[in-house]
């Protein structure tokens, strides 16, 4: 079985902030009990799929599941100071966590418009259209969580199941790679779950595994047309 390692995606706060923005929520005011059950009901979906969970998922799993007990306690309304937020904390990292990953992205802008107006005379970028670039850059470059949302989807459509029967995989990881190189390969871009349909539930999970396996290693990339939704396989440029 592939074993991917997730820090080849993205970390924990990358979580966090997916549902953030996904859900439209204050940072100030994160819903705790709700974020932590999706943390945790993500956290199995990562596993199921064998991938390699970085000890700071745990780390950060345990965390919101403290801070929800903290919440729960009752306030000692007698004190003289005001007791802080037990979210403040966590806000407080998020907030400088999203800083640091706002302007990575657009270091990365400058540095391919740099690269598409350099010359041997002149090296210059214009930073407007950096700007007015951003939303789309974004968009195209799909985060690992939004394909688990999609795969979550997926999975939670399928019938459920009152008894398991175990069974032998009937398809490789790799086998899943050259169908996807094969389908590309004739229709250029695929949808995931054009890709999936009539699958079971183990091809399904064999097939999600491949998908990232190729964005590990540059074969393909993915792309959303809208935000949230399903996406969209496309090979590689040679």
């Amino acid at each position: 079985m592939y074993k991917i390692k997730l820090q080849d995606f993205e970390g924990p706060f990358d979580l966090l902030l997916f549902f953030v923005k996904r859900d439209e929520l204050d940072i100030y005011d994160i819903p705790i009990s709700r974020i932590t059950k999706e943390f945790l009901e993500y956290i199995q979906i990562m596993k199921m799929l064998d991938l390699d969970v970085a000890g700071e998922f745990i780390v950060m799993a345990s965390t919101l599941m403290q801070i929800k007990a903290r919440m729960l306690l009752p306030r000692d309304e007698d004190g003289e100071e005001e007791e802080e937020d037990p979210r403040s904390e966590l806000a407080r990292r998020l907030l400088e966590y999203k800083r640091y990953k706002e302007m990575s992205y657009k270091l990365a802008r400058m540095e391919l418009r740099q690269a598409k107006h350099f010359n041997r005379s002149n090296f210059q970028y214009d930073e407007r259209e950096i700007e007015d670039d951003d939303e789309e850059y974004i968009m195209k470059n799909v985060t690992l969580f939004d394909l688990i949302s999609a795969f979550k989807r997926a999975i939670d459509k399928m019938p459920r199941l009152r008894h398991h029967d175990i069974e032998k995989v009937p398809v490789t990881v790799e086998e899943q790679m050259n169908l996807i190189h094969s389908r590309l390969g004739v229709e250029g871009r695929l949808e995931f779950h054009r890709l999936i349909s009539n699958m079971r539930r183990i091809e399904i999970v064999v097939t999600f595994i491949a998908i990232l396996e190729m964005l590990r290693s540059n074969q393909i990339s993915c792309e959303q047309a809208k935000p949230y939704e399903d996406f969209v396989i496309l090979k590689k440029a040679s």
